[in-house]
């Protein structure tokens, strides 16, 4: 029988606007957790997690930091301008989206809130010019860190807070470079930590810096004439070190959230441990590395909707979705958690 084909509108889905998380849990582990390895879902609280596991899995997280990326300013004429830094470049200049109601053209210094100028060089090609090429009057690092403010996606209303400097990080955030939180981590806490390491359950990490392509819709219908975004990675040899043992105890390789799912199957399509990726989950996918997954609920339409299909099935994944919103769970960045097995039933093979 052959496998389905599937559309973009596949992966759509209802959800009510009161659903979407505008804050997080009073605390990282009070979340709710949708136990959905089974055909039927279970409801529970994500500090239950420790005890859902197996002595000698392995837990990998993605232990980037997001950066304040988020700089405004405006044009020479008044006008207001937005710039959201996705990257700084090798030699000090910025990639970055750019906000405006007309764009300025190149050479345009831009004055930005801090007293520091933008000076735009033009489209940046590496990006197929979705992002523009910026130098900034100054190191870029240390007037982030001054000026700039928290990137909260877009379906969070509030301007960012003293709350969201603590709570849109995780509390494994090592290596600058995201503009958006690896969310599923979110969850953790020293108490959650805790249970797991006396359980003997062991963790390790590998570094993807998520874009603000992560929150983009799926515009094409046909999934082939998707262009996806390109995310930078690195799997330092650790954790590599840590799954070849996980594999020959017989343990189980869970990874926290999809951007690390990305990044190991990065590496076991490729081999390479570190470089760019653009790589394109989608149902079909052939999983290498993981055989659990922690997730939180994603966009409709999105390539991490088709990524946790691929994963977990498309019709269960689907029945998840309406459970989830049945039962009011909370959606996105702040919201809730959901454990997942392979459809296929199998662990994965050794990389």
């Amino acid at each position: 029988m052959p496998a389905p084909v599937y559309a973009t509108r596949d992966f759509d889905f209802a959800l009510p606007p009161e659903l979407i998380a505008q804050h997080p849990a009073p605390t990282r582990s009070d979340a709710r957790l949708l136990d959905g390895r089974a055909a039927a879902p279970v409801d529970r609280r994500f500090r239950e997690l420790p005890a859902l596991l197996q002595p000698g899995d392995l837990l990998v997280f993605n232990d980037t930091q997001v950066v304040k990326a988020r700089l405004f300013g405006r044009k020479p004429t008044g006008g207001q301008v937005e710039l959201l830094v996705e990257r700084v470049l090798a030699d000090g200049t910025v990639a970055a989206h750019l906000r405006a109601s007309k764009k300025p053209a190149p050479g345009t210094r831009l004055l930005m809130d801090g007293g520091f100028t933008a000076e735009l060089l033009g489209r940046w090609p590496d990006a197929q010019g979705a992002l523009f090429h910026l130098r900034l009057s100054g190191d870029a690092h240390a007037l982030m860190a001054t000026h700039g403010h928290v990137p909260l996606p877009p379906y969070i209303t509030h301007p960012d807070s003293t709350e969201d400097e603590a709570r849109y990080q995780t509390v494994f955030a090592r290596h600058p470079g995201a503009v958006a939180a690896p969310t599923a981590a979110l969850h953790f806490d020293a108490g959650v930590l805790a249970a797991l390491e006396d359980r003997g359950i062991e963790r390790t990490a590998v570094t993807l810096h998520v874009g603000a392509g992560t929150f983009e819709p799926v515009k094409t219908e046909n999934l082939a004439e998707h262009v996806m975004h390109r995310e930078r990675y690195r799997i330092p040899p650790e954790t590599l070190a840590a799954i070849a043992a996980c594999r020959a105890r017989g343990g189980r390789v869970l990874a926290v959230g999809t951007t690390t799912v990305r990044t190991l199957e990065s590496w076991a399509a490729t081999g390479a441990a570190e470089g760019d990726t653009d790589i394109f989950i989608t149902p079909g996918f052939d999983f290498r590395v993981v055989d659990l997954l922690l997730t939180n609920f994603h966009l409709p339409r999105s390539t991490l909707m088709m990524l946790v299909s691929a994963f977990a099935g498309h019709a269960h994944v689907m029945a998840l979705y309406r459970h989830a919103v049945a039962e009011r769970y909370r959606f996105f960045s702040y919201g809730d958690a959901m454990l997942l097995a392979r459809a296929d039933g199998r662990e994965s093979r050794p990389c």
